[in-house]
């Protein structure tokens, strides 16, 4: 079948490669899995759709599903994500790529029709927007055999079909698995969240106080890495027991109202809207940093901090100056999008060679199981313990049995 693709330059594949090049050298496991795989036909011309965040390590496993036969299709799960020169690379390597950094929303959508009216037999999905799709648009789902879901944010939506019976397809809750979330939104994110946040602002963070919406995996991470920092950490949250927990952990704990008027750079890390409203922005310091590390860029209620500014402009890559009614400034960084992957590069790579071995464990498990139906699985535990297995193995630590 001819390559189809819609990239923004297909001249900077060259440059795509370099980056998916370099990630390879620090995925072992994903490449220990494969191995495993290699000798089977579970893959052989099935096709498999990718919605997830388009950057090197993601398309080093688009690249590896290809390698087992399948035909692979991609589209970007965050257009504020997504790396141009990566997908032109993808699309001069055979893969079916749609995607374009900063992509408006009918084109995301237009893309994501493009890829499932293919009619697949598994996807990924970071956030659930395929499912949402599929649930809208079932006459493309008549050939799939299952889901499987990157994050928190869309195990949640897929829980929430489950509950109400209205989820048509076998889903796997990628996110919940111990190799995923444990470092994955811990490690991961808290690194990679702190990574950007310093070189798209180059200040200094010993000293600062930093204030943390959520303290799931992500806001531990965050939260840790920045009391790693020399920072004073405050965790808001809704739910008393993490509440609790970040109070143990070494953390002042208040809600954001009280913690407006003392940070020096907000994170929010919940999943939710509108966490930072303009009732909170208004009583920040002047120089206050904005963030998000969640999956979806509605956590800072950027529309209305838009409308209500006196003027907005950009004064550095990724950062945007706010000069407020009240004469004070704040600065938005990557536009409110998810800051570790909008406005760095994601994920440390050997940390993705753990999420992305579990995707790829799941993908053979949906394409060889008969009879699923129609529900939420769990990460099957076998799947789950070898690729922390191979990790060990990988750093060469033996444990005892």
């Amino acid at each position: 079948m001819k390559n189809n693709f819609v990239v923004r330059d297909i001249n900077l594949a060259s440059k795509g490669k370099q980056s998916i090049e370099w990630v390879s050298k620090w995925m072992p496991v994903l490449d220990n899995v494969y191995r495993q795989y290699k000798t089977e036909n579970v893959f052989k011309n099935k096709k498999v759709a990718l919605c997830i965040h388009l950057e090197a390590k993601t398309a080093y496993l688009a690249l590896t599903i290809k390698k087992l036969g399948a035909e692979v299709w991609v589209t970007s799960s965050n257009t504020l994500s997504t790396k141009d020169e990566v997908a032109a690379a993808l699309a001069v390597n055979g893969i079916h790529v749609y995607a374009k950094h900063a992509a408006t929303r009918d084109e995301y959508w237009s893309y994501l029709e493009t890829i499932l009216k293919n009619n697949m037999d598994v996807t990924v999905d970071d956030g659930g927007d395929i499912c949402e799709y599929l649930h809208t648009h079932s006459k493309y789902g008549k050939n799939l055999k299952g889901i499987c879901e990157e994050t928190t944010t869309g195990v949640n939506r897929l829980k929430e079909l489950e509950k109400s019976g209205k989820l048509l397809y076998p889903s796997i809750a990628v996110n919940d698995a111990k190799s995923k979330h444990l470092f994955d939104n811990r490690y991961g994110t808290g690194q990679s969240t702190w990574t950007a946040i310093t070189q798209l602002t180059n200040m200094n963070i010993a000293g600062k106080t930093v204030v943390v919406a959520g303290y799931g995996w992500v806001g531990r991470g965050v939260a840790t890495r920045a009391q790693g920092m020399g920072a004073e950490v405050i965790v808001t949250e809704i739910d008393p027991w993490k509440a609790l927990e970040a109070k143990m952990d070494g953390h002042r704990v208040m809600t954001m109202l009280d913690a407006s008027s003392l940070g020096d750079f907000f994170i929010t890390t919940t999943g939710f809207s509108n966490i930072i409203r303009m009732e909170h922005i208004t009583r920040m310091k002047n120089g206050a940093f904005l963030s998000n590390a969640g999956h979806f860029d509605f956590e800072i209620d950027i529309p209305s901090l838009k409308k209500q500014a006196k003027s907005c402009k950009v004064v550095r890559d990724e950062i945007e100056e706010y000069l407020l009614t009240n004469k004070k400034k704040v600065y938005v960084l990557a536009q409110g999008g998810i800051i570790n992957i909008a406005g760095g590069l994601g994920h440390p790579a050997d940390i993705m060679d753990l999420s992305f071995s579990v995707q790829l464990g799941c993908l053979h498990f949906l394409l060889s199981t008969k009879n699923l139906v129609p529900k939420v699985y769990k990460v099957p535990t076998e799947i789950d313990r070898l690729v922390t297995e191979e990790k060990l193995k990988a750093e060469g630590i033996t444990i005892d049995k």
